[in-house]
C-alpha cells in the first residue's frame, strides 16, 4: 500500500467535525463523499462546504476556505453513497447518541463497508461498531479541536489542536499522513484506550454541572461546593481508569497528564490548574451540554461521558456516585422529567442530593 496515495473517505454527516475533517481532506486532494439528509445534501451540492480555519495561522489561509460543488460528493442515502465506492475509510464524527441509528443504516451494506475511523466522544462507540462490523474494521480516534457549526457544511475552527488515531491498524499510518497533508495535525497513539479515556477526562470539566445549575464555568469553580463536586467527579474517573490499567496521555493541544497530576494535589493547589485548563479549553463559550439543554434538545452525550465512568466503574468495582448524580440529573432535565429551572442557580440543591445519599 502506498501511504502517500490519496484516500477515498465516506463521512457520515456534515456537522461540525464531519465538515472540518472531511472538508480539509477534500481541500488536500483526497476524495470525499458525505451522507446527509436529502434537503441538506441538495443544499450542499449547490453551495459546497465553507471552512473558516483562519485561527490555525501556522497551517491555514487567513480567508475562509471553500470546497466547491463538484469537488466532493454529497448524497442523501448510504445506498447511493455505496454507488460511489469503494472507500478506504468511513468517518464517524456524529454525536454518540446517533451511533445506533448509523449502525442500523449500515446493516444492509456491512460487507461493503470500509474500516470506520471513530472520532466520537466517549469510549463505547468503538465496541458498538466492532459488534456490527468486526474488530478489523474499527479504528479508534479523537478530535481535540473546538469546531463550531454555523450551518450544515459551514464551520469555524475555534481552537486549533489536532486529531488522535490509534496505531496498529493497517490503515492507521496512511490516515495519519493524509490528515497531516490536510493540515489536521494528526498523531498516532499506541494504546487506543489511553487515548480515548484521556479525551473523556478532558471532556468532563464543568460540562454537566454548568448545564444543570445554569452557571458559567468560572462561577462553578468559584463556588466551594461545586468545585468540590468537580474534584470528586474527576477523581472517580481516574480511579475507574486505573482499575482498567488505563493511563492518562497528552492529546494534541491538551496536557491531560498535567491535569491528572493536578487532580492528585490538595484542592487549593489544584484549583488554579483546573481553572486554567477549563478556561484555555473553552474560553467564554458554554459547554455543549448547556447549549443542548437550553436549546430544548432531548438528547445529551452525558450518557457517553459521565455515564461511561459510572458503567465502567460498576464493571470494575469502582463506585462513581458523583458521575451518577450528574448523569441521571442531567438526563432527567433533558427528557423533561423535571423542569429545566429546577436547579438553576441553586447549587446547594444539587449538592444536597449527594449529601443526602441520593444518586439522582
Amino acid at each position: 500500500m502506498n501511504d502517500l496515495k490519496p484516500i477515498s473517505a465516506l463521512v457520515f454527516g456534515a456537522g461540525a467535525i464531519g465538515t472540518y475533517v472531511g472538508g480539509s481532506l477534500a481541500l488536500a486532494g483526497h476524495r470525499l463523499v458525505v451522507v446527509e439528509h436529502p434537503a441538506i445534501a441538495a443544499e450542499l451540492r449547490a453551495r459546497g462546504l465553507r471552512l473558516d480555519v483562519s485561527i490555525d495561522k501556522n497551517r491555514r489561509a487567513a480567508e475562509p476556505l471553500i470546497v466547491p460543488p463538484g469537488a466532493f460528493g454529497c448524497v442523501p442515502s448510504l445506498s447511493e453513497a455505496m454507488e460511489h465506492g469503494p472507500f478506504d475509510v468511513a468517518i464517524f464524527a456524529m454525536k454518540s447518541f446517533d451511533t445506533a441509528a448509523a449502525l442500523e443504516q449500515i446493516k444492509p451494506f456491512a460487507d461493503k463497508m470500509p474500516p470506520v475511523l471513530c472520532l466520537q466522544n466517549g469510549v463505547d462507540n468503538e465496541p458498538a461498531i466492532e459488534a456490527a462490523l468486526g474488530a478489523e474494521r474499527v479504528i479508534a480516534g479523537t478530535v481535540t479541536c473546538s469546531v463550531a457549526r454555523r450551518a450544515a457544511g459551514d464551520i469555524v475552527l475555534e481552537k486549533a489542536r489536532g486529531i488522535g488515531i490509534a496505531a496498529g491498524h493497517p490503515l492507521s499510518r496512511r490516515l495519519e499522513i493524509a490528515m497531516n497533508v490536510a493540515s489536521l495535525n494528526a498523531h498516532l497513539y499506541p494504546r487506543a484506550a489511553d487515548m480515548k479515556w484521556s479525551k473523556v477526562l478532558a471532556n468532563l470539566p464543568v460540562s454537566a454541572t454548568v448545564a444543570i445549575v445554569d452557571m458559567s464555568p468560572a462561577e462553578v469553580f468559584a463556588h466551594p461546593g461545586l468545585y468540590g463536586l468537580e474534584m470528586r467527579m474527576f477523581r472517580e474517573a481516574l480511579r475507574v481508569m486505573a482499575a482498567q490499567g488505563i493511563h492518562p496521555v497528552n492529546l494534541p493541544g491538551i496536557p491531560v497528564r498535567a491535569l491528572a497530576l493536578a487532580l492528585r494535589l490538595p484542592s487549593f493547589l489544584a484549583r488554579p490548574v483546573l481553572a486554567k485548563f477549563v478556561g484555555g479549553g473553552r474560553g467564554g463559550k458554554m459547554p455543549s451540554f448547556h447549549i443542548d439543554l437550553h436549546a430544548g434538545r432531548r438528547k445529551s452525550e452525558v450518557e457517553w461521558l459521565q455515564g461511561a465512568v459510572v458503567r465502567h466503574g460498576e464493571k470494575f468495582g469502582v463506585p462513581a456516585p458523583v458521575n451518577r448524580l450528574l448523569t441521571e440529573t442531567l438526563l432527567a432535565l433533558v427528557r423533561g422529567e423535571i423542569p429545566v429551572a429546577e436547579f438553576s442557580r441553586q447549587p446547594e440543591k444539587l449538592i444536597g442530593l449527594l449529601a443526602n445519599g441520593r444518586d439522582a
